[in-house]
């Protein structure tokens, strides 16, 4: 299926990883939303199996957390899909999850200038933690996908992503404001580590959010990139 909202140059590489680190059972999941320029890139950790469109059979978009809930509480709050389809998910099952809602679902976060992907696109059975050495394999593939899509603003959600991400450890504590600077082929992209805000991190969500408001209400339109 054909679509603007994702890389699609990125699928085969993506596909090769997954056969080395992914469930066999279960298809990787790839970016989706604003592939041009969009205002914020949401880097998550990787998929699991609970996403609806990891199962082979779905013949729809394949994109981050669709047919979960949580994580769309998050971006309803920060104003980036419509009352309607937050109540759709809220108050579904995964079963009810369609091909079109799912893209429709994502055409909002395009038009709002928002792109959503995971570090590691190796979909997994469980949420179980993976080791940095997965993640350190996507690192030239998330490279490529960041000058593609030549974000604005990236938020890294979670200690490991945000560190494997920008070669140093990092400690979203100490981020409440500020950023990091990360280049690719000579473009430096600014780079906001943010508390994870699912799973485990759920007590976390209100710090994500809040530094979300934070970034689109003081960085988005001014923050600068030094010179070097």
């Amino acid at each position: 299926m054909k679509t603007t909202l994702q890389c699609e140059g990125l699928f085969q590489e993506v596909n090769k990883l997954h056969k080395l680190y992914g469930c066999p059972d279960l298809s990787p999941i790839y970016g989706a939303g604003c592939i041009n320029q969009p205002k914020l890139m949401f880097l998550f950790m990787n998929p699991t199996g609970r996403n609806v469109s990891a199962n082979p059979e779905w013949n729809g978009l394949k994109a981050p957390w669709l047919g979960t809930k949580n994580i769309w509480r998050m971006i309803y709050k920060l104003g980036f899909i419509n009352t309607s389809q937050h109540l759709f998910i809220q108050n579904s099952q995964g079963k009810d999850w369609t091909y079109e809602f799912s893209e429709q679902l994502y055409k909002t976060l395009r038009d709002n200038g928002i792109y959503i992907t995971n570090f590691a696109k190796c979909t997994q059975k469980d949420a179980r933690r993976m080791g940095n050495k997965v993640f350190k394999a996507y690192l030239t593939n998330i490279k490529k996908e960041i000058s593609l899509v030549q974000p604005k603003q990236i938020v890294a959600f979670g200690n490991q992503v945000s560190s494997i991400l920008l070669g140093k450890r990092i400690k979203v504590g100490d981020y409440l404001n500020g950023m990091e600077i990360f280049e690719v082929n000579g473009k430096l992209f600014k780079v906001f580590p943010a508390y994870y805000p699912v799973g485990q991190g759920m007590r976390n969500m209100d710090a994500a959010i809040n530094r979300i408001k934070n970034l689109v209400d003081n960085y988005l339109f001014r923050a600068r990139i030094p010179r070097t």
